[in-house]
């Protein structure tokens, strides 16, 4: 009985020292406790589509592969980046050079009217944008193309227009590229895509 006693106290103190040397393994808490890729993932993923729908292209760009912007951040950025014409075209009942057509000729060498023209707007149409949403879990997604395997994320907005209302899907494949997450491809999900049950993929697959 008595040595029973006299070596529970030294039993326990190993114990409490195991289980020091494991909470105390190192500084760095994601040493011990690994960070969740979904939620890194969720996080890039939604920045990314969120500063494309503000136009915030800088941004965007910023948290995209080397292989989505096509050069640097500030290339990418300018390339994404509309310039709006200064002033307006004013309609005409004849196309101009640009838009210049042969209108067809019946039997009797007449020839059609042409159209009216439509004035140029004096700027790209804006429209409302609504906040983005995420639509089920992240799927692991395999390589197709040019595109390396990642895991993909669905999100869905509503786009308002003066007349209407309609609701966007957009598929994004994120990969690690030198040990960070980023956007590498971006997809708009048709509603083929959807029927199949399986949006993620078949959007980001042959894109």
């Amino acid at each position: 009985m008595n040595r029973r006693h006299t070596l529970a106290p030294a039993l326990l103190l190993a114990a409490g020292l195991a289980l020091t040397a494991c909470g105390t393994s190192g500084d760095d808490p994601k040493k011990t406790q690994p960070q969740d890729p979904a939620a890194a993932v969720l996080s890039v993923a939604r920045d990314y589509q969120q500063a494309a729908n503000a136009d915030d292209w800088r941004r965007a760009c910023a948290l995209s592969t080397t292989r989505l912007r096509r050069g640097t951040v500030e290339q990418c950025a300018a390339r994404h980046t509309l310039t709006p014409t200064a002033t307006p075209t004013a309609p005409t009942s004849t196309p101009s050079p640009s838009t210049s057509y042969d209108p067809p000729a019946y039997a009797d060498g007449s020839t059609a009217d042409p159209f009216e023209t439509k004035p140029t707007p004096s700027g790209p149409e804006t429209a409302f944008t609504g906040p983005v949403t995420v639509e089920g879990a992240p799927v692991d997604v395999p390589a197709s193309g040019k595109h390396p395997a990642g895991i993909g994320v669905l999100f869905s907005y509503t786009v308002t227009w003066p007349t209407e209302t309609s609701t966007v899907r957009t598929a994004l494949r994120v990969v690690k590229e030198a040990g960070v997450w980023r956007v590498d491809q971006s997809e708009d999900v048709q509603d083929g895509d959807a029927a199949h049950g399986d949006p993620i993929r078949d959007a980001l697959f042959g894109g």
